[in-house]
């Protein structure tokens, strides 16, 4: 079973860190959302997974779905009316079911829904609304709970409407929640992030997401730092790597000892709460993405539209998915397993590994098991230590095929 990505790119205004495509011509929402509506019909009824006319391989195609995640951008900036006609078209063509009646429920149970929200737009009308459509778990941008931090990054919401927004959500019967936070701002201290912490943990979520502030090409604090020469700008220091070490090792520790599992580099979740959809990523799962700039796997080959809305409204149109794609050589899909897979607590399987690979990755393991970075059990399983996950991106690419 595969999961599915919708990727919606509206934003009323562009954060200052997001290196994600989005754009703010909201006048564009409704062409918009008729577009992946045919691109689902393009993609599921008339073709197979990697889009090749399923008569020309004599393929029956798999349609169902485990998970489906509603990104952007900013999800909760369409309407609900539009919402409803996006859950329509996935339910015409994976859904057992073919009427309005039945979007409750167009795939089974137990699919996973998740769509992003903002908390600001979260009013009672919206979260009640959320509940008349196949939702069933929310994930929340809310970065940091200090308004003037909020504001640094150009974010919309204050930190006052966050647990808002929850109690709302709630209250409407929404019973999965997930919260984005943020570490690693100028100026901030180790104090400031753990009051961070224990808001977040005050709102009794069940999954945590955090991340440190990353300086990326292509967004407008990228060009900020440019602007000024360099990462040493006043005001907006980078924090040292000792502080962002300290803030990890916190973010883990509290929410550990709160009862949460970490079950990736930068997620925590209750006991059965995991996000499956994130979760297939880093577990080789196909999946299936829709929209300008969605990425799409089937195990063999990765694709990609374009990153363009005009071009891509335009090429669906006209009766075709604008695109571009790779076939994965063997290197490749090894080098992509050692990226996901150690990620997780799980880590890597080395058994499932072709011979040749197995061998290449003890080998070039042996210093990082060693080093006290990596760990191998009997069941040759091989995993981060607790000094591995703060240096995991030299880890893995110590153990990529060159």
């Amino acid at each position: 079973m595969a999961g599915l990505y919708v990727h919606i790119p509206f934003c009323r205004s562009r954060c200052i860190y997001c290196a994600f495509y989005s754009t703010t011509s909201l006048e564009l929402r409704q062409r918009y959302v008729d577009a992946v509506c045919r691109e689902i019909e393009l993609r599921g009824e008339r073709r197979n997974f990697r889009g090749e006319r399923r008569e020309e391989r004599g393929e029956r195609l798999d349609t169902r779905l485990d998970t489906i995640y509603l990104g952007g951008g900013t999800p909760s900036q369409l309407t609900i009316d539009q919402l409803r006609q996006l859950f329509l078209s996935i339910n015409n063509v994976y859904g057992q079911n073919h009427s309005l009646s039945s979007l409750l429920s167009p795939l089974s149970s137990n699919t996973e829904v998740t769509i992003e929200v903002n908390p600001d737009d979260v009013t009672e009308a919206f979260a009640e609304a959320l509940t008349q459509l196949p939702v069933n778990r929310v994930s929340m941008g809310a970065q940091t709970f200090d308004d003037d931090r909020l504001r640094f990054l150009h974010r919309r919401h204050t930190a006052s409407q966050v647990p808002l927004a929850i109690e709302r959500l709630r209250k409407a019967g929404i019973e999965n929640i997930s919260v984005d936070l943020m570490y690693g701002f100028p100026g901030e201290t180790l104090a400031d992030w753990q009051r961070d912490i224990d808001a977040a943990l005050a709102l009794q979520v069940e999954h945590l997401s955090a991340y440190c502030l990353m300086v990326e090409e292509g967004t407008p604090l990228y060009d900020l730092y440019r602007r000024h020469g360099g990462t040493q700008v006043r005001g907006y220091e980078h924090i040292n790597e000792e502080l962002e070490r300290a803030m990890y090792e916190m973010l883990i520790d509290r929410l550990t000892a709160a009862g949460y599992e970490h079950y990736e580099l930068s997620n925590f979740a209750r006991p059965g709460r995991r996000s499956r959809h994130n979760s297939s990523y880093w577990q080789d799962v196909p999946y299936l993405g829709v929209g300008a700039a969605a990425h799409s796997y089937d195990g063999r080959r990765r694709w990609w539209n374009v990153s363009d809305l005009h071009l891509y409204i335009k090429g669906i149109e006209e009766g075709t998915c604008v695109s571009e794609g790779e076939d994965l050589d063997e290197d490749t899909r090894y080098n992509d397993r050692i990226t996901t897979a150690l990620r997780t607590c799980e880590g890597l399987d080395l058994t499932t590994l072709p011979e040749k690979y197995r061998r290449y990755c003890l080998q070039e393991a042996r210093r990082y098991l060693d080093d006290g970075l990596l760990q191998l059990d009997d069941a040759m399983r091989l995993q981060l230590t607790r000094r591995g996950l703060f240096v995991s991106d030299m880890v893995m690419s110590g153990l990529m095929w060159v």
